[in-house]
C-alpha cells in the first residue's frame, strides 16, 4: 500500500500559521465545523443502508471476493533458495567434438622491400616447454596475382579451400610458452639461402628507382627460376609471436568481471570447458591453477605488424633448433637479435574465434554451417596437436595422416646427390599409376593432390626437413596400402643432357602392420633402385635380396608418422577386442596380431581380450567409449554361437563395463553433475544408446557410431542453452520434446523422439534419444531377440559379488539408466506400451528387481555412516530408478519397491535417530515424489475406504484404478484430515510425504533440526508445481488435489509453537518511528521491572482499554512460555510452510473444510486461528523500501546459514555433492489476476527474482526491485484473501455451534490485525465488507462481550479513514458508521463506539507519523453524509448525535494539524500536546494519553525531568480518580499527595463540576486506572528522575509507592525500592557540591512580530540542559525560526533591555534572548540549603540590566546604575513542558554605590569561599586573589573605595550604604588576609616569590583603605529618623555565582 503522502499545499502553510495558543483547548468552533461543511465527502456504497438477509450478504461478499483472484499462489512466491534441485537430472550435453579455446588469426598482408617473386607462408604454433607442434601448419599465401603469375606453367586451378587467409587455431592448454611460428618459402633457386635473401637485405623500398636495373635482372632470374624449378620451394625465413604478450598486451578485458557478466558460453572460456570437454585430471589441475592469466576468451582484438624475418640457416632447420630459437626469443639478450633481419612487413589481425564462424572449413575440408555462398573465401579450422591427454569420445569421422621427415644422411652415398627433395605418394597398390588423390594440397592449388614434394636445402647431402605433409586415409585400409618415399636430386642450373629431377633413392612404410595401422617414428633404410614386385606388404628394414641399400642398408630417413583417426584405435587391446568381435560374424581363422585364432581357441581369446580392456590407455577408450560400450552391450544381448555352442558373456561384459565405468568416474571427476554422474555416461545412455538390432541385416536402430545418424555433424552449435541444461520446470510434468532435440545436427536430421506416453519426459532424465526420421519406418519388421538387455542386466547385478558388485554399486546410476532406456525400447519395438502392465515383464525379471532394490536399500541403511558419498548416489540413483519404473511397471509392484525401501531404513531409524539417514529417505521421497503421474498415482479421487477389486494393475494392497473419476460418497471427515491408516493405504506417496513432515516437524524429534528446512522445501516445491501445472488448473480438480494434502493443517497446527514468530518483529500501524523510540530512550537499564518500558506505541490502545496491539491475541499459545521449549523454525522455513497451509486452505473444497471445522474442539479452532493470526503478520507487504534495504545490505539473500552450519554438523550433505551444486534456473510462469487491484499480469522472470546466481552483479536495478516489490504486493493481498475466506468457512461453521462466542473473538482479533498490517486497497474492501457482515450477525459480540476490540475497531477504521486511497476511505467510513448504527439499534445510544471513536482518533493522531487530515475530514463528512440520508433513523436522535460525534473528532483534528506543522519545533509541539491534553481535562483516559505522549516526547529528547513530571502527573490523575473509586488507606489520596514531588500537580485533581464519574461504563477504564497501572506510573517516574539525576524527587515519589507494597506484604519490590533508594542516597553523598550533576540553565525568550502569529509578544522562560551557553540556544533558534521564515527575515535582538516594538519592521521576526538565574528571597534562603533545593521547584527568575542615566550601558564607576528584572513564571520548572510563560515582571533599580556594594559582597564571598573549600583548591584561590589584590585590577577594589568612600555623601540617604560599603572593605581585606596565609600553606617552593608579590601588593592596599575604612559617618552614630531605603536585593548565593563563573556568564 502505498504511503500516505503529506498533502500541502502552500496556502495550506498560509491558513495555518498563525495558530492561537491561548488556554482555550479548541480554536473557533464555528469555523472548524464551516470548514467541515464546506469538505467533499467520498463516494457512498450503494445498497449499504438497505436491509438485506445475511445470506445474501455473504452470498455477494463471496462472489466479490472470488473474482479476479490469483489462479496460482506459488506464482507470486519465490521457492525457498536451494543450491541444486535434487529431483531433476539435468539433460547431459550433446557429445560434440571438443575444442579449446579458440582463436582467429586473419593473415592481412606480406610486403618484403622487393617484390622479385612470389613468397608462401605458413602459420602452425607451438609449445616450448613441452617442446612440441600443438596444431597443423596453416598454409597460406598472400603474393598479388601478378606475383602467382610467374608460376602459370605450374599451377592448375587453385581451389577455393586452398585461398584461406584467415584461421581457427584451438587450444586446450594455454600457457606463456605458445609461440605461433611462420615459416616462409620460396621457389627453388641456384644458390644457398643467405646468397637468396641478400637482396631481401640490401635494397630498400624507397631506392627503387636508383635501383631499377638491378632489380629488373633479379626479377628476370626469378621469372626463369619460376618457369624451370616452380614446383620445388626452398625454405627462406621465419619468425614468432609470443601469444600471449599479444593477448596480454591487447587489453585484456578484466576477466574475473567478464566471466561474472555471464558469458561463459564462449567456446574457449575456462568456465565452460570445466563442464563440457574433459581434459585429463592432473592436466586440468595444472592448467587452471597454473597460468590464470592464458584465458583466450576475452582480450580485445589486436592487429600486428610484424617487421622483422629471420633467414633460415640451411644447417639449422630442425625442431629441436626452432625450440631453442624460440626459447632464447623470450630471453632479453637474445642471439637472434645480433643477427641481421630481413625487413618486411606482415600484417595479421588476431581475436577471439566467434561463436560460429560463417564459411568455416573443418580440417577435413568439410563445411560448416552457416556456410551460405560456396564462393566467399573460408576460414580453416586448424586442426589442434593437444600436448597432453583430451579426454573427449569421437563424435565425427575424422581419418587423418600426417608424415613429417625430419631427417635424411646420404654422406656415405656415392654420386652426385646435393639438392635433394623428397616426393611423398599415398599408394594402394605397386604400380605407379596407384598413388591416390588423398594428400591436402598447399595453398592457391588444388584440394587433393598425389603427391607432395619437401622444400631443398642447396647443396647439403644431410639435409633437415620441416615440411608437414597431410594425407586423408582411405576408410578401410588393406596390405596393399603405404607411403613411398621417392628421394630426388634437382639440378639447378639448366645444363645440356641434365634431366631437372634424378631419382637417388626409395623407401616406403606399409600402412597395415597386423592388421593394426603404423604409426610412430621410423629410422628407415634407403634402397638405390626401384622396389621390386610384392614390396609393399613388406617393411623396407626386411633385407630383399639383390638390392643395393644407401649406407649397407643402415636407417638414414627420419621420419615420423602420426593419425589423427576415429577408425584406428592405436592401442592393441581395443584392436584386438573390437577385430575378435567382427570376427564372430565372419569366416575363420582371424589373424590378429601376428596370431591366427581358429574357432576352437575364439572362446577363451574373446574372454581374455574382454578382461583385458582394463588394461587399456584411458584416452583411447575414451575416444572410443560409445563403440566400446555398444559392442559390449551387443555381447550380452546376443551371445555369440561358436562351435554350435551359445558362449555367455554377460558376466565378462557385465564386470568390464562396470571396471570402464569406475575407471571413468574416478580419472575424470571434474566431469560430473550434482548427482556424480559422469558426463560422458551419462550423455552416452541418453544420446547413443540403444538396443541392438537382432536381425544383423536391417538397419540398426538410433544414431552412433555406423547408425545412420551422427548427432553431432558438422553444425556445432554454440553451448547448448543454459536453459536447457537446467531447465527445471516447477511444473513436474514437462511434455516438450523439442528439449532433448538439442540444435546441434545437420539438416535437421534429429527430427523424433520416441514418441509414447512413457516417453514424455524427455524434458528431464528418460533417455529418449534422437533419431533420424527414416529409421522409425524401418522397424516395423519385429526383432527377433535372444536375451533382453534390461533381464540381463538385473540378473548379472543380482547374483555379482565382491569387487564387481561394488564396481556396480558405485555407479549404479549408470546401470539403472541403461535398465530403464533398454525397458523402455524393448516396450517400444514390442508395441507392447499399450499392454497391461501385469504381462509386460516375465515374474522372473520382476523378482531380480526386488531382490535388487531390497540388497540396494540394505547397503544404503548398512553403509551410510562409513560412506556417506557412495550412500548418497546410491540413494539418489535408487529412487530416480523406481520413479521411472513408475512409469513403464505395474504400479503396485514399484509401490512395494518403495516399501521394501521404506521399511528397511524406518527398521534402522527406530533403533538410532539418525538426522542423515532421515535426510537420504527424504532426497530418496522428493524424487519419487517428482514423478509427472505423481498425482494420479496418489489415487485423488478415490475413497477412502478399503481398495476395491483392483483393476488392472496389483500387486500391492495401495493400487486402484487411477484417473479423475469415482464421486466421493459421504463419509467420516476427519480420516480425510489425519494420517489415518485409510489416509496413507490410499494416497500412499501423499501419505509418505506428509509421515516424513510430520516426524521431521515433531518438537520431540530434536535430532532432526537441521531438517526442517529441507523437508518444508519438499512440500513446498510438490504443490509449487501441481499449482503450475496445467493439468489440474481446473479448480475442481485443484481441489481434489488439495484433498491430498488436507493433514498438512494439521500437522501445521501441531507445530505453531515452534513457528517463526512474525508478530515479533511486526511493527504496529505507523511503521517505525513515531512514539514507539522512546521506548528505547526512556527505559535504559532502570526501566521498569514488569518490562514496561517507557511509552509504548501501543499505549494509545493500551489507554482505550485495549490490550497491546504487539503482543499475540490471549490465545497465542495458552502459555506461550511453557509451550515454546524447542528450537525455533527459521523465518524462511516457517513462511514457507505456511505457504503451503494457505494452497491447501485456498484450493481444498470449502464444504468438506467446514465439515471439519465444525468437528473442532474450541482449542484446536482458537489454534487454527492463532495460525491464521500468525500468517497475517507473515505475508505482511513490506514495501518497495524493504526490499532496497534488504538490497543495500547485501545482495544474497540469508542462506539460514544456521541451518548450513548444522547440515554440515550433522553431515547431511556430502562433501563432494556440496561441491558440485550449482546454480538453477527457473522457468517463466505466468500467473494471473489481480495486482493490486489492477489487472496486470505478471511473469517471474528469472533475473527478477531472488535465487539469481550469486555471480552476478549484487544490486538490482530500480526496475527489478519495484518488480519484487510488486509480486510481493501481490502476494500478501493473494494470502490475507485466503486467509478471509477460511474466516468466513469458520464463521459458516460455528455460527451453529454454541462455543461461538470464543472462537468469533479470535476471529475479530485476526481480522482486526489484517487490518492493522500493511494492505493493498483490493484487500481492505473484502476485509471490511466481512467485518460489517459480521458485526450485523453478532453485533452484542462487539459491544458487550469482546469490549476491547470495539476499541480496536474503532481505532483501524478511523485509520483507513484516513487513508489517500478514495475506496479505502469509502469502506472504512462505511463501516464506522454501520458500527455507531448498530451500537445505536442495540441501546437507543452509541455512547460506546463514540467513547471508543474519540479515543481511537486521539490515539491515532499522536502516535501516527504519516497520517494525514483533509483525508480523515472527507472521511467525517462521508460519515455525515450517510447520517443525512439514513431515513430509517431519520426520526430518532440518532442524526445529532453522529454530528456531535462528527464534531467533536474533527475539533481533535484541527488541533492535531497544528501539532503537525509543528513537528520540527519541539517547545511548539509539546505546547500545543499541552493544550489537546488540557482539552481533555474531562475525559481522564484521554488526558492520561496525552501525558503519555508527552512523557514519550520528551523522553526521545533526553528531557528525563520532564518526563517523569508528566508521570507524575499522570500518576496524581489516576490517584483522584482511584480515591473516588475505592476508599483504600494505603492508596495516595489524591493530588494532594504528589504535593512534595511538584508543587504544579495540584492542576490534576478532580473537583470542577463536569469531572465524569469513573464508576460511568467506558470511563476508567484503562489498565492504568488500577492500582497496578498506578504502581506502574510512579515506577516509571521514579526511573526517570533517576535518569535525570534528581535523586530528592526518587525519595519523593518511593514514599508514596512503599505504603502500597507494604500493605500488600510484597516483600520483594520493597527491597527492590529500598536498593534503589540506597543508590539515589548514595548518589546524593557523592554528588553533594553538585558540580557532578547540573540540572539545567534558563534562559528568557521574548518573541515580537506579526510573523509569529499567537507567539507575538509573548515571553517565555526556556529551561536547557546544564552548562548552554547563550550563543548555543541563539545559534539554535535562529537557524530554526530563520528555516521556517527565511534567514534574512529573522533578527536577534543583542540586548537586554526593554523592546519598543514601534522601532521594529514589521516585517520582520525578532526573537530577544537573555540568561537569567533562579531568584530567592531571603526568607527562602533558609529553606534552599542544597543544590537540589536552589534547582527545584523554581518559579522566579531575575537578570541584571546595567545603564547609566546618560542612556549608554558602561559609564564611570559613580554614574553606573544596574536594573534586575524578576520573572515570575505561570509553573515551577521542572514542569510537564520546557518552557513556561511568564505571568509576572518587576524591576528593581540599584544606585552605582548599591552597585559597588553589591560587587564586594560579590567578590568577598568568592574569597571565603575559595579559602574554607574543602578539598582546597589553589588554582582556584590564587584567581580569586588574583582579581583581588593584583595591582593590574581595572576598576578593582582601590578604585572602588577612592571612588566611594573618599568623601562623605552630601545626600544623607546614602550614609548608610556608605557605611555599608565601608565594612564591606573591612570585611573585605579580613578576607584577604585569610587567603593569603590558606595559599602560604597549599603552595610549592617554585611559588614563593609569588606569594611575596601577592603579600607586597596586599600590604599597599591595605594601606591605601586604611584611612578609607577608618572613617566612620557621625551622623551614622546619633538617633536620626528611619530612612527606608530602596528594597534591599538579595545576593546571589556563592554557589550560583561560582556557576557563572564556569558558564563563562560572570554578571558586570
Amino acid at each position: 500500500m502505498p504511503d500516505v503522502s503529506a498533502y500541502q499545499d502552500d496556502q495550506d502553510d498560509l491558513k495555518r500559521r498563525s495558530i492561537s495558543i491561548d488556554d482555550t483547548p479548541r480554536g473557533s468552533w464555528a469555523c472548524s465545523i464551516f470548514d467541515l461543511k464546506n469538505s467533499v465527502p467520498d463516494a457512498l456504497l450503494p445498497h449499504l443502508l438497505d436491509r438485506a438477509p445475511n445470506e445474501e450478504i455473504d452470498r455477494h461478499n463471496e462472489e466479490h471476493r472470488k473474482s479476479n483472484r490469483h489462479r496460482e499462489l506459488f506464482a507470486l512466491h519465490p521457492a525457498l533458495e536451494e543450491e541444486e534441485p535434487i529431483e531433476r537430472h539435468c539433460v547431459p550435453d550433446v557429445p560434440k567434438e571438443h575444442f579449446g579455446q579458440r582463436l582467429l588469426v586473419k593473415c592481412l598482408s606480406l610486403k618484403f622491400e622487393i617484390e622479385i617473386e612470389p613468397i608462401f607462408a605458413s602459420l602452425a604454433l607451438y609449445d616450448v616447454k613441452e617442446k612440441k607442434k600443438i596444431s597443423e601448419n596453416f598454409l597460406f599465401d598472400l603474393n598479388s596475382e601478378q606475383t602467382k603469375g610467374m608460376l602459370r606453367s605450374h599451377s592448375q586451378t587453385a581451389a577455393i579451400s586452398t585461398l584461406a587467409r584467415s584461421a581457427i587455431f584451438s587450444i586446450t592448454y594455454p600457457s606463456q610458452d605458445v609461440f605461433l611460428v611462420i615459416q616462409l618459402e620460396k621457389v627453388l633457386q641456384q644458390g644457398d639461402i643467405g646468397e637468396c635473401a641478400e637482396p631481401y637485405m640490401v635494397f630498400k623500398e624507397s631506392d627503387t628507382a636508383k635501383n631499377k636495373e638491378k632489380l629488373d635482372k633479379l626479377r628476370s632470374q626469378s621469372e626463369q627460376f619460376c618457369t624451370r624449378l616452380g614446383r620445388y620451394r626452398m625454405p627462406f625465413a621465419w619468425t614468432a609471436i609470443h601469444l600471449m604478450n599479444i593477448v596480454n598486451s591487447a587489453g585484456s578485458l578484466e576477466r574475473d568481471t567478464e566471466l561474472e557478466m555471464g558469458l561463459p558460453e564462449r567456446k574457449g572460456s575456462w568456465s565452460e570447458r570445466k563442464n563440457s570437454s574433459i581434459v585429463g585430471r592432473r592436466s586440468l589441475e595444472r592448467t587452471t591453477s597454473g597460468d590464470e592469466s592464458c584465458s583466450l576468451s576475452s582480450f580485445r582484438p589486436a592487429t600486428l605488424t610484424v617487421t622483422n624475418f629471420f633467414k633460415q640457416e640451411g644447417d639449422r632447420l630442425s625442431d629441436e633448433d626452432l625450440y631453442k630459437f624460440l626459447a632464447d626469443m623470450r630471453r632479453p639478450s637474445s642471439v637472434l637479435r645480433r643477427l641481421r633481419p630481413i625487413t618486411a612487413q606482415l600484417k595479421i589481425d588476431i581475436s577471439p574465434a566467434p561463436e560460429n564462424p560463417h564459411y568455416c572449413l573443418t580440417p577435413d575440408l568439410q563445411q560448416v554451417k552457416p556456410y551460405p555462398d560456396s564462393r566467399v573465401r573460408p576460414t580453416r579450422e586448424i586442426l589442434e596437436f593437444p600436448p597432453r591427454d583430451v579426454y573427449v569420445p569421437n563424435t565425427t569421422y575424422r581419418n587423418l595422416l600426417y608424415v613429417n621427415p625430419h631427417s635424411l644422411n646420404f654422406a656415405n652415398r656415392q654420386g652426385s646427390a646435393r639438392n635433394i627433395t623428397v616426393k611423398v605418394q599415398f599408394m594402394n597398390g605397386e604400380d605407379p599409376n596407384n598413388a591416390m588423390p588423398v594428400i591436402f594440397g598447399k595453398s592457391s592449388c588444388v584440394d587433393y593432390a598425389k603427391e607432395a614434394y619437401t622444400a631443398v636445402v642447396y647443396h647439403n647431402r644431410s639435409p633437415d626437413f620441416h615440411d608437414e605433409v597431410k594425407i586423408k586415409l582411405p576408410a578401410s585400409l588393406t596390405d596393399h596400402h603405404h607411403i613411398l618415399f621417392t628421394f630426388y636430386h634437382v639440378s639447378c642450373q639448366q645444363k645440356q643432357n641434365t634431366p631437372l629431377e634424378t631419382p637417388v633413392g626409395y623407401t616406403w612404410i606399409p600402412m597395415l602392420q597386423n592388421g593394426r595401422l603404423r604409426t610412430g617414428n621410423f629410422c628407415l633404410p634407403v634402397s638405390l633402385e626401384k622396389p621390386p614386385q610384392s614390396y609393399s606388404v613388406l617393411s623396407p628394414d626386411v633385407p630383399l635380396p639383390g638390392m643395393k641399400w644407401v649406407d649397407n642398408h643402415r636407417g638414414v630417413f627420419n621420419v615420423e608418422v602420426t593419425s589423427v583417426s576415429t577408425v584406428h584405435t592405436q592401442d592393441q587391446y581395443l584392436d584386438k577386442f573390437f577385430a575378435l568381435v567382427h570376427a564372430l560374424d565372419h569366416m575363420f581363422p582371424v589373424r590378429i596380431g601376428d596370431m591366427r585364432i581358429m574357432e576352437n581357441n575364439l572362446e577363451e581369446e574373446l574372454k581374455s581380450s574382454i578382461a583385458a580392456l582394463n588394461s587399456s590407455q584411458l584416452e583411447p577408450i575414451v575416444r572410443f567409449l560409445h563403440l566400446l560400450l555398444d559392442k559390449l552391450v551387443l555381447l550380452v544381448v546376443r551371445p555369440p554361437v561358436i562351435s554350435g555352442q551359445i558362449v555367455n558373456l554377460g558376466q565378462a561384459s557385465f564386470e568390464v563395463m562396470a571396471s570402464i565405468v569406475n575407471r571413468l568416474h574416478k580419472y575424470l571427476d571434474t566431469s560430473q553433475d550434482m548427482h556424480g554422474r559422469n558426463s560422458l555416461l551419462s550423455s552416452y545412455v541418453y544420446y547413443v544408446f540403444r538396443l541392438p538390432n537382432m536381425d544383423p541385416n536391417s538397419p540398426s536402430p538410433g544414431p552412433g557410431l555406423g547408425g545412420s545418424v551422427h548427432y553431432a555433424t558438422m553444425a556445432r552449435s554454440a553451448q547448448r542453452p543454459a536453459s536447457l541444461n537446467l531447465n527445471r520446470s516447477r511444473s513436474l510434468s514437462n511434455s516438450n520434446p523439442d528439449i532433448s532435440g538439442t540444435p546441434t545436427s545437420p539438416d535437421d536430421e534429429v527430427r523424433s523422439i520416441i514418441g509414447s506416453k512413457a516417453m514424455e519426459r524427455c524434458g528431464n532424465r528418460m533417455s529418449s534419444h534422437t533419431e533420424s526420421a527414416s529409421f522409425l519406418q524401418t522397424l516395423t519388421g519385429r526383432l527377433p531377440t535372444k536375451k533382453l538387455f534390461h533381464e540381463e542386466l538385473a540378473l548379472q547385478w543380482v547374483v555379482s559379488s565382491g569387487i564387481v558388485r561394488e564396481g556396480a554399486l558405485q555407479q549404479a546410476w549408470f546401470f539403472f539408466e541403461l535398465m530403464v532406456k533398454s525397458i523402455i525400447h524393448h516396450l517400444y519395438f514390442t508395441d507392447r506400451l499399450e499392454s497391461p502392465r501385469k504381462n509386460r515383464f516375465p515374474e522372473r525379471f520382476m523378482d531380480d528387481i526386488t531382490a535388487l532394490v531390497s540388497t540396494i536399500a540394505g547397503d544404503i541403511v548398512s553403509r551410510f555412516q562409513k560412506d556417506l558419498e557412495l550412500v548418497e548416489r546410491l540413494n539418489t540413483s535408487l529412487a530416480f530408478f523406481l520413479n521411472d519404473l513408475l512409469s513403464v511397471m505395474d504400479r503396485g509392484f514399484v509401490f512395494s519397491l518403495i516399501k521394501t525401501y521404506w521399511k528397511q531404513v524406518s527398521t534402522k531409524l527406530y533403533m538410532l535417530q539418525n538426522p542423515t539417514l532421515e535426510s537420504l529417505r527424504l532426497d530418496f521421497l522428493r524424487i519419487v515424489c517428482s514423478h509427472e503421474h505423481y498425482v494420479t498415482l496418489n489415487l485423488p479421487c478415490s475413497l477412502l475406504t478399503p481398495p476395491a477389486s483392483p483393476s488392472p494393475s496389483v500387486s500391492s494392497a495401495t493400487s486402484q484404478s487411477s484417473g479423475f473419476s469415482t464421486h466421493a460418497q459421504d463419509q467420516k471427515i476427519a480420516n480425510m484430515f489425519e494420517l489415518s491408516v485409510p489416509f496413507r493405504e490410499q494416497h500412499y506417496l501423499a501419505g509418505l510425504v506428509l509421515t516424513e513432515l510430520a516426524v521431521i516437524l515433531d518438537p520431540e524429534g530434536e535430532a532432526m533440526f537441521g531438517l526442517h528446512k529441507k523437508v518444508i522445501s519438499v512440500v513446498h516445491n510438490l504443490l509449487s508445481s501441481h499449482d503450475s501445472d496445467p493439468r489440474y488448473a481446473d479448480p475442481e480438480v485443484k481441489a481434489r488435489v488439495a484433498m491430498l494434502y488436507l493433514p498438512l493443517i494439521g500437522i501445521v497446527m501441531e507445530t505453531l509453537p515452534q513457528l517463526h514468530d512474525f508478530t515479533d518483529s511486526h511493527i504496529q500501524w505507523g511503521r517505525p518511528g513515531g512514539a514507539q523510540g522512546s521506548a528505547d530512550g526512556a527505559g535504559g537499564d532502570e526501566s521498569v521491572e514488569d518490562g514496561n518500558g517507557m511509552i509504548s506505541q501501543t499505549v494509545a490502545m493500551a489507554i482505550a482499554g485495549t490490550s497491546s496491539p504487539m503482543s499475540r491475541p490471549s490465545s497465542f499459545l495458552l502459555n506461550p512460555q511453557a509451550s515454546r521449549p524447542h528450537a525455533t523454525f527459521s523465518a524462511e522455513s516457517s513462511r514457507s510452510l505456511l505457504i503451503c497451509l494457505l494452497w491447501v486452505l485456498k484450493n481444498a473444497d470449502e464444504c468438506v473444510l467446514q465439515k471439519w471445522f465444525t468437528d473442532l474442539s474450541v482449542s484446536q479452532l482458537n489454534r487454527l486461528l492463532d495460525m491464521l493470526y500468525l500468517c497475517v503478520s507473515c505475508f505482511e507487504y513490506k514495501g518497495k523500501k524493504a526490499f532496497e534495504r534488504m538490497n543495500s545490505l547485501t545482495f544474497k539473500k540469508s542462506m539460514d546459514m544456521k541451518a548450513k552450519l548444522e547440515e554440515a554438523i550433522l553431515g547431511s550433505i556430502g562433501a563432494r555433492q556440496e561441491m558440485v551444486r550449482r546454480s538453477r534456473g527457473q522457468l517463466e510462469r505466468s500467473p494471473s489476476g489481480s495486482a493490486f487491484g489492477s489487472q496486470e499480469n505478471l511473469r517471474w522472470r528469472k533475473d527478477m527474482t531472488h535465487w539469481r546466481q550469486h555471480s552476478e552483479r549484487m544490486d538490482k536495478t530500480r526496475a527489478e526491485l519495484e518488480h519484487e516489490a510488486l509480486i510481493d504486493g501481490n502476494l500478501a493481498t493473494e494470502a490475507n484473501l485466503i486467509i478471509l475466506d477460511t474466516l468466513e468457512i469458520i464463521v459458516q461453521a460455528v455460527s451453529v455451534t454454541e462455543s461461538k462466542e470464543s472462537i468469533l473473538g479470535g476471529m475479530l482479533k485476526v481480522l482486526l490485525h489484517s487490518m492493522a498490517c500493511n494492505q493493498s486497497a483490493l484487500y481492505l474492501q473484502h476485509c471490511f465488507a466481512t467485518q460489517r457482515a459480521l458485526v450485523s450477525k453478532f453485533p452484542e459480540l462487539l459491544f458487550e462481550e469482546e469490549t476491547e476490540q470495539c476499541a480496536d475497531l474503532c481505532l483501524r477504521l478511523l485509520r483507513n479513514c484516513s487513508s489517500s486511497i478514495g475506496t479505502i476511505r469509502s469502506h472504512a467510513s462505511a463501516s464506522l458508521y454501520l458500527l455507531m448504527r448498530q451500537n445505536f439499534e442495540i441501546g437507543n445510544n452509541f455512547a460506546r463506539v463514540k467513547m471508543q471513536a474519540t479515543m481511537s482518533l486521539s490515539s491515532l493522531v499522536g502516535t501516527s507519523q504519516n497520517f494525514n487530515e483533509e483525508f480523515l475530514r472527507r472521511s467525517l463528512k462521508t460519515i455525515l453524509t450517510y447520517g443525512e440520508e439514513d431515513l430509517e433513523l431519520r426520526e430518532t436522535t440518532f442524526p445529532d448525535q453522529v454530528q456531535d460525534l462528527v464534531f467533536n473528532l474533527h475539533m481533535i483534528l484541527s488541533d492535531t494539524v497544528k501539532m503537525k506543522e509543528h513537528q520540527e519545533d519541539p517547545e511548539m509541539l509539546i505546547d500545543l500536546m499541552y493544550r489537546i491534553a488540557k482539552g481533555y481535562q474531562t475525559s481522564p483516559d484521554l488526558r492520561l494519553t496525552w501525558m503519555q505522549n508527552m512523557a514519550g516526547k520528551h523522553s526521545e529528547r533526553t528531557n528525563h525531568a520532564e518526563a517523569a513530571q508528566c508521570l507524575v502527573h499522570s500518576a496524581a490523575l489516576v490517584a483522584e480518580y482511584l480515591s473516588m473509586l475505592e476508599d483504600r488507606k494505603y492508596l495516595p489520596v489524591g493530588c494532594v499527595t504528589f504535593q512534595n514531588v511538584s508543587s504544579n500537580v495540584l492542576e490534576e485533581s478532580a473537583v470542577s463540576d463536569d469531572v465524569v464519574s469513573p464508576d460511568e461504563e467506558g470511563i476508567c477504564s484503562g489498565k492504568y486506572f488500577t492500582e497496578a497501572g498506578l504502581v506502574g506510573l510512579l515506577d516509571q517516574a521514579a526511573s526517570s528522575f533517576s535518569l535525570a539525576g534528581m535523586y530528592e524527587a526518587v525519595n519523593e515519589v518511593y514514599k508514596v509507592l512503599i505504603p502500597i507494597h507494604e500493605a500488600n506484604r510484597d516483600a520483594k519490590k520493597l527491597a527492590t525500592i529500598h536498593g534503589k533508594l540506597q543508590e539515589a542516597f548514595g548518589k546524593i553523598v557523592h554528588q553533594s557540591t553538585g558540580w557532578e550533576r547540573m540540572f539545567g540553565t534558563y534562559f528568557r525568550v521574548g518573541f515580537y512580530g506579526s510573523k509569529f502569529g499567537d507567539l507575538d509578544e509573548q515571553e517565555f522562560v526556556y529551561k536547557e540542559p546544564a552548562i548552554t551557553k547563550l550563543a548555543e540556544v541563539s545559534h539554535r533558534l535562529e537557524g530554526f525560526y530563520g528555516e521556517r521564515y527565511g534567514e534574512d527575515q529573522v533578527e536577534v535582538i543583542k540586548d537586554s533591555n526593554l523592546v519598543d516594538k514601534c522601532k521594529l519592521d514589521p516585517n520582520k521576526a525578532y526573537v530577544q534572548i537573555t540568561y537569567v538565574e533562579p531568584y530567592f528571597d531571603t526568607y527562602e534562603m533558609k529553606d534552599r540549603i542544597t543544590y537540589f533545593d536552589k534547582n527545584y521547584n523554581l518559579r522566579r527568575f531575575v537578570y541584571c540590566t546595567p545603564f547609566t542615566l546618560d542612556g549608554r550601558a558602561h559609564g564611570d564607576l559613580h554614574d553606573q546604575f544596574k536594573r534586575k528584572t524578576i520573572l515570575t513564571t505561570s509553573h515551577a520548572f521542572p514542569y510537564i513542558k520546557t518552557r513556561i510563560n511568564i505571568i509576572h515582571k518587576e524591576e528593581i533599580s540599584s544606585m552605582p554605590i548599591e552597585v559597588a556594594i553589591e560587587d564586594m559582597q560579590k567578590k568577598t564571598q568568592e574569597l571565603a569561599f575559595a579559602t574554607h573549600q574543602d578539598p582546597s583548591d589553589a588554582k582556584m584561590l590564587q584567581m580569586v586573589l588574583q582579581g583581588s589584590v593584583g595591582t593590574t585590577v581595572n576598576q578593582g577594589p582601590l578604585e572602588v573605595a577612592q571612588v566611594f568612600l573618599s568623601e562623605i555623601p552630601s545626600d544623607p540617604k546614602l550614609y548608610r550604604h556608605h557605611n555599608k560599603l565601608r565594612l564591606c572593605f573591612k570585611d573585605f581585606t579580613k578576607r584577604c588576609e585569610d587567603a593569603l596565609r590558606k595559599n602560604k600553606s597549599l603552595i610549592g617552593p617554585d611559588q614563593k616569590e609569588y606569594q611575596r608579590e601577592l603579600e607586597r601588593n596586599y600590604h599597599r592596599l591595605k594601606e591605601a583603605l586604611q584611612p578609607l575604612i577608618c572613617r566612620k559617618i557621625p551622623q551614622l552614630y546619633k538617633p536620626v529618623l528611619q530612612v527606608t531605603s530602596h528594597r534591599c536585593v538579595c545576593m546571589l548565593t556563592s554557589r550560583n555565582m561560582l556557576v557563572n563563573i564556569r558558564n563563562g556568564k560572570i554578571l558586570n
